[in-house]
């Protein structure tokens, strides 16, 4: 990839829309200062000493906040939040990061799935963080909200060019991304080819037909079988009719497209890393890109120039700036 190549894909991002539609969590660091641990009078534990909370959107609101970084002018939130302190942050933290929550519907059936991340922060050192604790919802979404939902990411999809869906829950159809839903975006590709649709999911990636995938090398085998990658990803790209994306960490990622696969190398970079996040910054990276007319491999290109900037951010799920982009590319093996 060349850099006028580079500069022309982002300059057509602020004139992108993209629909983001998944399990929207909200990310709460509590951010604490081990030389304030008391103990507690009643326990006799540690009582640890929280001097700052940052929340910011998770989950599916990784990808909004890695699309609005790179400049994406439209972006919108489907799915629920509940009406709950959780689901205040979650809209306030995405509204600040100029994420459209028109389609993010409000419901008193569900809590706001929440990752509390305590982070130990020393001086001069990167933060720690401790067990993380999480907040999620453990009965099936109810058939009333699924309608409501499907309704709204109709809507969503009727304006904007590309979806991105973050299937995040494990548990079955306890969170947005049930196997109804799972249906109505396969469904969806089929009355709208036109759009680009990237699916990111974590234990259902084989539940979906007709779509663009990201599955991890772990997922790829526990959802189709274990057999050569390049093998496995042309022949998942012409199911699907639509580019497959197969990411494998420092191996780079291998792309299906067109009757053919492409190996995309990883960046390497120096000093410590936190990959948490990094592959949600690939799938939005990679389909900002696709939206604004990269072929397969320069969107998987953008995706690990993307994750490669993302991973070195320590104690958040980072983030990547046009700038930091262009940057990286200079660094990299892609460059012509």
């Amino acid at each position: 990839m060349t850099p006028s190549r580079l500069d022309e894909l982002l300059n057509r991002l602020p004139s992108v829309s993209i629909a983001v539609f998944g399990d929207f969590f909200l990310d709460k660091y509590l951010i604490l200062d081990p030389d304030l641990t008391e103990t507690s009078i009643e326990t006799g534990l540690p009582a640890h000493q929280v001097i700052e909370t940052r929340c910011q959107p998770g989950a599916a609101g990784t990808v909004t906040n890695n699309l609005r970084a790179l400049g994406v002018g439209t972006v919108e939130a489907v799915g629920f939040r509940g009406a709950d302190g959780d689901g205040y942050e979650l809209r306030r933290a995405l509204r600040r990061s100029g994420v459209s929550t028109t389609t993010l519907l409000d419901t008193d059936e569900r809590c706001t799935p929440c990752y509390c991340k305590p982070l130990v922060c020393r001086e001069g050192q990167p933060p720690e963080e401790l067990s993380r604790l999480d907040t999620k919802n453990r009965t099936r979404t109810s058939t009333e909200l699924e309608d409501r939902v499907s309704e709204a990411l109709e809507i969503a999809a009727a304006r904007c060019q590309a979806i991105i869906v973050a299937d995040q829950v494990p548990e079955p159809d306890c969170g947005v991304v049930t196997a109804r839903l799972r249906e109505f975006i396969s469904q969806l590709a089929q009355v709208a080819p036109e759009l680009v649709i990237m699916v990111d999911s974590r234990c259902n990636i084989g539940a979906f037909r007709g779509v663009s995938i990201k599955p991890n090398g772990h997922e790829v085998v526990a959802a189709f079988g274990d057999e050569p990658v390049e093998a496995l990803a042309t022949r998942l790209a012409t199911e699907c009719a639509r580019p497959v994306f197969i990411t494998q960490g420092e191996d780079g990622v291998v792309v299906g497209h067109e009757g053919q696969s492409s190996r995309v190398p990883a960046i390497t970079v120096d000093g410590p890393i936190d990959i948490v996040g990094a592959g949600d910054s690939f799938c939005a990276a990679s389909t900002a890109a696709l939206t604004a007319g990269a072929s397969p491999v320069e969107a998987a290109q953008m995706g690990c120039l993307v994750a490669s900037i993302t991973v070195q951010q320590l104690g958040t799920t980072g983030t990547a700036s046009p700038d930091q982009v262009r940057a990286r590319l200079l660094e990299s093996p892609y460059v012509q």
